[in-house]
């Protein structure tokens, strides 16, 4: 970590087609060697099949994922005089977005269907209406933390 000045902010251009930023740094998340035409195609190839297996609009049922999936608390190891404590501290929302972004993606990945796009599509659906892997990584997390509130007056 540098300690000469704080990392800029790159500003993420939105999603061509949805005109969405948080759909853009997904496509980022989901992009393997580079290859973004590919992730992208991936992308609108679920949302078609998103799109005809729930009747609803494939950007919503998408951004209700993320929402769901975004993480409210989180805790962080905080060292105080020779033990370690779990500390639980609230989640800014761009480090929430991101979390949410990573887990859906690793939740995709681990799933066991035959395509790519199957494993999507199943996966922001779970996550729209509050199943799958992603939300459990989330309850944990959260479970994690209300564990870990009696050590809450560590925060810094």
């Amino acid at each position: 970590m540098s300690r000469r000045r704080k990392a800029q902010i790159r500003k993420v251009l939105p999603d061509p087609v949805h005109n969405s930023t948080v759909l853009s740094k997904f496509t980022n998340a989901i992009m393997l060697d580079g290859k973004k035409s590919v992730a992208e195609a991936l992308i609108n190839n679920s949302f078609v099949s998103i799109q005809s297996k729930t009747k609803e609009s494939p950007l919503g049922i998408f951004t209700k994922a993320i929402e769901n999936v975004k993480p409210l608390v989180e805790v962080r190891s905080r060292r105080v005089g020779g033990a370690t404590y779990q500390v639980p501290v609230e989640v800014r929302n761009n480090r929430s977005q991101a979390l949410a972004i990573r887990w859906i993606v690793n939740a995709v990945r681990n799933r066991k269907e035959k395509s790519m796009v199957d494993r999507l599509s199943s996966e922001l659906i779970d996550a729209a209406s509050s199943k799958g892997s992603a939300i459990k990584k989330r309850e944990d997390t959260h479970k994690m933390a209300e564990a870990n509130k009696a050590f809450a007056h560590f925060r810094w």
